[in-house]
């Protein structure tokens, strides 16, 4: 079964990744993050189509402590943060060795 990618934030951030042809998104207005990002991130971890999960890095601010612990340390589907580094981000690298368990990057001494 082939998995897809999920976008869930503001309409303003998904918008791009609709246009660039992602089916599956979750839209949650800035000003109701606080009250349904939450349900909107679970939705999305808990369907089996998706493989991906795209979010904007200071939205994991808006999530409670258990739904944050979930999709940070879900690995599938795995989570990807885009935007400024904010403090949930770990970098690409660190996204990337949590999705398949090795550090692809890692430099031989």
């Amino acid at each position: 079964m082939s998995q897809e990618i999920a976008v869930v934030g503001s309409p303003e951030f998904t918008t791009g990744f609709r246009l660039a042809g992602v089916r599956k998104f979750e839209n949650v207005p800035d000003d109701e993050k606080d009250e349904r990002l939450d349900d909107a991130v679970e939705r999305t971890l808990d369907d089996d189509r998706t493989g991906i999960i795209v979010m904007y890095d200071a939205d994991l601010d808006h999530l409670s402590r258990g739904t944050r612990e979930r999709v940070e340390g879900s690995i599938e589907p795995v989570l990807v943060t885009l935007g400024a580094g904010g403090a949930g981000s770990g970098g690409l690298r660190d996204q990337i060795k949590r999705a398949i368990g090795i550090d692809l990057m890692e430099e031989d001494d």
